[in-house]
């Protein structure tokens, strides 16, 4: 199990009621079902919306099961961003 940092940006993180908070978790996977835990409600229907971005790299469609986090890594939690 690895320790790090997960950073809610925009919609995500007014649905946390925080910035950041850290993580205890083998894989992305077990990182979100803690933050669900943690946060039911608005958070866990913003999750369904986001992108991630685990140590800098784009999960993009990988299963979150096969997604390793890292010792001291850190989890960018992205809701989509209206553009114009």
């Amino acid at each position: 199990m690895a320790a790090g940092i997960i950073r809610y940006w925009a919609a995500a993180k007014s649905a946390a009621g925080t910035a950041e908070e850290p993580y205890s978790a083998g894989t992305l996977a077990e990182a979100l079902d803690a933050v669900r835990d943690r946060h039911p409600g608005e958070l866990t229907r913003v999750l369904q919306r986001c992108s991630f971005l685990v140590d800098s790299d784009p999960v993009g469609k990988r299963a979150h099961e096969t997604v390793l986090l890292t010792e001291g890594g850190t989890v960018e939690v992205l809701p989509p961003f209206a553009g114009g």
